[in-house]
């Protein structure tokens, strides 16, 4: 619904109407004194949001929770979930509650939500807040991810509370405002498949097509196209995470959104030197979520998801086991499409041949032989594919230089093959291959000033040398670099 031209922030919301056993109806917990840390002026445009009529102060009310505008129907969602591989039957919004939605300037409807705004039924053992440290995260690394073009939910705001958390010590609390296209996630066709609930799942799967994908309505199987759909976004998706170094670190079905966009950020990090088996997470103990393994476990939940709509696919449950498994099968393909058209781009390939995945993989084997930096090699390999004289760079990256020589003549014949000129090459490779990235040790650095001493200069630096990953800025080279010496982050963390 349309609320009144004297509010800020104009909802016009949809999910409310399926009705309450899709989510809890509640209000945030207010805080005690909120203050603005980062409010997104880029974003607030872009949804709509007129800043200029509200102090900071007010502001800081709405995004903490302390105020509901007119036409907000706040409300925690429910749903299931596999955690690392364990099913939960019912999981839900212990901490989030959506405040409504907007349709932006480009008529995407958008869902503004809280993220440690206080206890909801679905809290369980959780006190429903945010400490500091992992709402600074979550902006950073989502709107670096944004800049990267990479689909993902984005930070609007994040608020100080004024309120200590309990966690392993006390901590500064915080409330970030998340948007995201949607937040209906595979955990939520689970939650209703787990109670035999047809009818919701049908009105679950309604609604995200004439939310997201309009165009299956046209198809003779809506719901099998709808799941092929999904399979397509989240090929490119976790493709798109392996062109930058992205570890997700939490790949639970729970955390799988419908709208193929990258959600719940916790212990997520980037890579520095190149591997394979690559793990952060303080709570993935069998490398479950490692970043080799992130594109068999997206097949994975897809597969998760698929069991919930059989009965939507063919009311033959062995015809539509069929059918499913034939588009679960396809993701192999897709993924793999997606991520060799990606990686040709960052190797300033325009045209494909069949032996292009050797020389992809053979870099990249060893570059992990090596430890060679995953960011620094492709941003300089854009130098070197003008000049074979700029190899200078890359071969500090190697311990052994002739390993990376010998792949370079490989390279250098294939490049010989292409037609587009030097400059057209270096452009392409220019777009794809960032020169920042959101360093562990640059995040940690930040948020280490915010949660110790409410400094947020690091933060605000961080933040803005990420928005711009593919641009040369040379006063700002010491972000390209990776960590020193007693720099190196080995751990990161959830922060529930």
């Amino acid at each position: 619904m349309q609320t009144s031209r004297k509010n800020p922030i104009y909802f016009n919301n949809s999910f409310v109407q399926l009705g309450e056993k899709f989510y809890a109806k509640l209000n945030p917990t207010p805080v005690e004194q909120p203050k603005i840390v980062k409010l997104n002026e880029e974003l607030s445009n872009k949804l709509g949001i007129d800043l200029e009529m509200l102090e900071l102060e007010d502001w800081a009310s709405i995004f903490s929770g302390n105020r509901i505008l007119p036409g907000s129907e706040p409300l925690a969602m429910v749903y299931a979930g596999h955690q690392f591989g364990h099913l939960v039957p019912q999981l839900g919004d212990g901490r989030a509650i959506l405040l409504g939605e907007v349709i932006d300037n480009s008529s995407i409807r958008n869902d503004i939500q809280l993220k440690g705004s206080g206890i909801t039924p679905f809290s369980r053992q959780g006190d429903g807040r945010a400490a500091l440290g992992p709402v600074l995260r979550e902006y950073i690394v989502s709107e670096a991810m944004n800049a990267l073009d990479i689909p993902t939910t984005r930070s609007l705001c994040a608020v100080t509370s004024g309120e200590p958390v309990y966690r392993e010590t006390v901590l500064p609390g915080a409330v970030l405002t998340r948007v995201a296209s949607g937040h209906v996630r595979t955990g939520t066709f689970q939650y209703f498949a787990l109670k035999g609930d047809v009818k919701a799942i049908t009105e679950l799967a309604n609604y995200v097509i004439d939310r997201h994908y309009p165009e299956v309505k046209e198809s003779p199987n809506t719901y099998l196209k709808l799941l092929e759909k999904v399979m397509d976004r989240h090929a490119l998706l976790v493709s798109k995470w392996l062109h930058v170094g992205f570890i997700h670190g939490v790949m639970n079905t729970d955390n799988m959104a419908l709208s193929g966009e990258t959600i719940d950020y916790g212990p997520c990090a980037f890579m520095d030197s190149f591997n394979k088996t690559q793990v952060f997470s303080s709570i993935d103990h069998s490398g479950r979520y490692s970043y080799g393994n992130q594109p068999q476990i997206v097949q994975w939940n897809l597969a998760r998801l698929a069991e919930t709509i059989l009965p939507l696919i063919d009311k033959n449950q062995e015809s539509a086991v069929e059918m499913a498994k034939e588009v679960i099968e396809l993701y192999s393909e897709r993924f793999k499409e997606f991520w060799l058209s990606g990686m040709r781009q960052k190797l300033g390939l325009f045209n494909s041949e069949q032996e292009d995945e050797n020389l992809i993989e053979s870099l990249l084997n060893i570059m992990h032989e090596n430890e060679a930096d995953f960011t620094l090699t492709f941003r300089w390999l854009c130098d070197a594919a003008v000049d074979k004289k700029n190899n200078k760079n890359i071969l500090t990256l190697f311990k052994d230089a002739g390993a990376y020589d010998n792949w370079s003549e490989s390279w250098r014949s294939r490049l010989s093959r292409e037609s587009a000129s030097p400059e057209e090459r270096v452009k392409l490779m220019r777009k794809v291959n960032p020169a920042f990235i959101p360093r562990n040790h640059r995040v940690e650095q930040a948020l280490n000033a915010a949660v110790e001493n409410l400094d947020f200069g690091p933060f605000e630096r961080l933040v803005d040398v990420l928005s711009s990953p593919y641009e040369e800025m040379k006063e700002k080279d010491e972000f390209m670099l990776p960590p020193k010496q007693g720099e190196h982050v080995l751990q990161t963390f959830c922060g529930t």
